[in-house]
């Protein structure tokens, strides 16, 4: 196998581990005893029917959503400990765009990496934005993007982040098939250079050796 070179300045050895958990919405348990392991240059495709704690879990993993029972470890450390540390290493893309229609796509673009502590400069963010298909238009107030440009403008985050984990919930959705194919480069670039995914998807994603595959709801 073809030894990860990490890019990433995460000491020691990024890895991310979830011990016993559990996970319910509201009253109704969703799963339990669920253990997942991910270390540089790996991702997790996590597959499962809607309903299943796809979502709960992506928003557990990133510390976003607090388990019923069990822990998340980074780096063997709990992340609830961690604050900030963790959060600096976490690019997390919801399955809602999250976008700000009366602001333009270079203004979304801005916002969005400066509330995950990051700044680019103009020129960065136009690359950023030609890249994922939205070239010249930077100054177009969100709201007039179809529903695969929204997607598309998301997914620019991911050319001007630092984080080692991407957490992506449904990121293939609304794209046609020369962004797909993008983003599947992308993911397979990130992990090439010591980077870890998790993502759900409707659709089947090949990422190669690095990809292991968690089935929620299974029988």
């Amino acid at each position: 196998m073809k030894k990860i070179r990490p890019r990433f300045n995460t000491q020691p050895a990024p890895r991310l581990e979830s011990r016993s958990l559990a996970v319910q919405r509201g009253e109704r348990l969703l799963f339990r005893n669920l253990s997942v392991t991910l270390e540089a240059g790996q991702a997790v495709f996590v597959a499962g029917p809607n309903g299943t704690g796809k979502t709960t879990l992506l928003r557990t993993l990133c510390g976003l959503s607090l388990p019923a029972e069990g822990h998340v470890q980074w780096c063997g450390r709990n992340i609830a400990e961690l604050g900030e540390e963790f959060r600096a290493q976490v690019l997390y893309v919801g399955h809602r765009s999250g976008n700000k229609g009366e602001l333009s796509c270079d203004e979304n673009l801005q916002v969005n990496i400066g509330l995950a502590g990051r700044q680019a400069r103009r020129e960065e963010r136009c690359a950023a934005l030609a890249e994922v298909g939205l070239r010249g238009l930077e100054h177009l107030p969100a709201r007039y993007l179809s529903q695969g440009q929204q997607r598309r403008l998301s997914l620019a985050r991911l050319m001007l982040t630092r984080a080692t984990l991407w957490v992506l919930d449904e990121p293939f959705n609304a794209l046609d098939a020369q962004a797909m194919g993008w983003l599947t480069a992308r993911l397979e670039n990130h992990l090439a250079e010591g980077g870890m995914a998790v993502f759900t998807s409707h659709y089947e994603v090949r990422l190669g050796g690095a990809l292991s595959r968690l089935d929620l709801g299974a029988a």
